[in-house]
């Protein structure tokens, strides 16, 4: 299984993990026992994906079966935008903790740049983008304090490294002024409509580790007018991702894949499905020329699927 090192303390970090986005509760304990047996070692789950209780479950049945040891995870969560006051970061991430059952973190990502209205778990866990009444109620949490409240939990032992997701790189810039410790990883939209060339390199070259999400595309997110199927080709349809992989004999997904991770960039595919766990898992097998590279690259058009400003209208932060 390749790796890379990313964070302060030199963590070593499989290139594919497991990402947990969209599993419903009642079936991720399956799912992630599932994916521990087929051989994943890194698991990228979040407090609004409602699904760490079930996580939580399946890694621990996997510990109590012998598949795996705590120290040969790497878990990924996520501080969710109603959390970002300093005093509530604390309070959160215990109870985060709890529901996956662990004592720490090896990567607490800020989820996004955006600091929302407090809603008390006990009203409604997780709480997502909507205060009350489908209302969006900004909060007042700077980046910085909330920033600062997540360094604090490095100190305590309760994350190993921390980082953030959805960043631009004018907002990454603005944060490498004043943090103590350095973001290890940056999680963000990344496939070859939307390849964020400058992103990447400014995030690698500041010794930030780069984590794609929607290496597929996105086509289960909220449509627009952009991103409609009838407007966008799937990129496992793609000719030139199909041409590609026929050449190298590999499905069109693990080119995909690959077309990150040779790159250094880790990804974190979700399927329930054992074969294409198994896919994706080996994805890092083959090396794909550079001419390929360059190929699939080429099909960017900044095309965003996961845009807050698409679907609540507002947090125009990519601009």
């Amino acid at each position: 299984m390749k790796t890379i090192s990313i964070g302060r303390g030199g963590q070593m970090v499989p290139l594919v993990g497991f990402g947990l986005w969209r599993i419903a509760n009642d079936s991720c304990a399956d799912a992630v026992y599932n994916a521990i047996k087929a051989g994943y070692r890194l698991f990228d789950g979040a407090c609004d994906y409602g699904n760490e209780a079930g996580a939580g479950e399946g890694i621990t049945r996997a510990i109590k079966d012998g598949l795996v040891k705590r120290e040969d995870l790497f878990i990924i969560s996520k501080l969710w935008n109603t959390y970002h006051e300093a005093h509530r970061v604390e309070e959160i991430v215990s109870k985060q903790l709890a529901d996956w059952q662990v004592d720490y973190f090896d990567l607490y990502l800020m989820h996004f740049p955006i600091a929302l209205k407090y809603v008390p778990p006990a009203v409604r866990y997780p709480p997502g983008w909507f205060y009350e009444d489908n209302r969006v109620e900004p909060g007042t949490a700077s980046i910085q304090e909330t920033w600062q409240a997540m360094e604090r939990l490095v100190d305590q032992g309760s994350a190993k490294s921390i980082g953030v997701s959805n960043f631009s790189g004018s907002l990454l810039m603005d944060l490498l002024r004043y943090a103590r410790i350095p973001p290890a990883a940056l999680q963000i939209e990344l496939h070859p409509y939307l390849a964020q060339n400058h992103l990447v390199q400014f995030a690698q070259e500041n010794g930030i580790a780069v984590i794609a999400f929607s290496s597929f595309g996105g086509l289960s997110y909220p449509q627009s007018e952009k991103t409609a199927p009838e407007k966008v080709l799937s990129l496992l349809e793609h000719p030139a991702i199909v041409s590609i992989a026929e050449r190298v004999h590999q499905a069109p997904s693990q080119v995909l894949l690959r077309w990150a991770t040779q790159r250094g960039i880790l990804v974190i595919p979700r399927s329930t499905s054992t074969e294409r766990m198994g896919l994706n898992l080996t994805s890092t097998a083959f090396d794909l020329e550079e001419d390929d590279i360059k190929k699939i690259s080429s099909l960017d058009i900044g095309l965003r699927f996961n845009d807050p400003m698409q679907f609540l209208g507002q947090f125009p932060i990519y601009y």
